[in-house]
């Protein structure tokens, strides 16, 4: 399991075109990519399974606790990203809810954009 940061101070800041927002660059790849939003309500839980390719978890709202071994277990709130390589076991839980993006592809360049938290 590796942590990761997407939140606005590790952004840059977009001016091109007369805009003016800032970007947190999080995942390029050249292969297929599945992404999709997971809704954990109060007491939500994904419970202990092997990741099936390597799964980044982008925390996007709410708080929730990660574990590799259901023993210790790692607090991760918005703008956390946490990162499995395929077949690490993991469980997300959550006690108040989180919403999270999911990305899972056989091709994560992670380390190129986000900085490690």
């Amino acid at each position: 399991m590796k942590f990761f940061t997407f939140n606005k101070e590790s952004g840059k800041n977009i001016s091109k075109f007369n805009s003016d927002f800032i970007m947190s660059r999080i995942v390029q790849t050249n292969s297929a990519a599945s992404i999709g939003c997971m809704h954990l309500g109060k007491n939500g839980l994904i419970g202990f399974h092997q990741a099936v390719g390597p799964q980044l978890l982008l925390i996007v709202s709410g708080e929730g606790l990660v574990s590799i071994d259901q023993e210790e277990y790692y607090k991760v709130q918005p703008g956390d990203a946490v990162f499995w390589e395929k077949d690490e076991w993991h469980e997300t839980k959550s006690d108040n809810g989180l919403t999270a993006i999911v990305i899972e592809s056989e091709e994560l360049n992670l380390a190129d954009l986000m900085p490690s938290k």
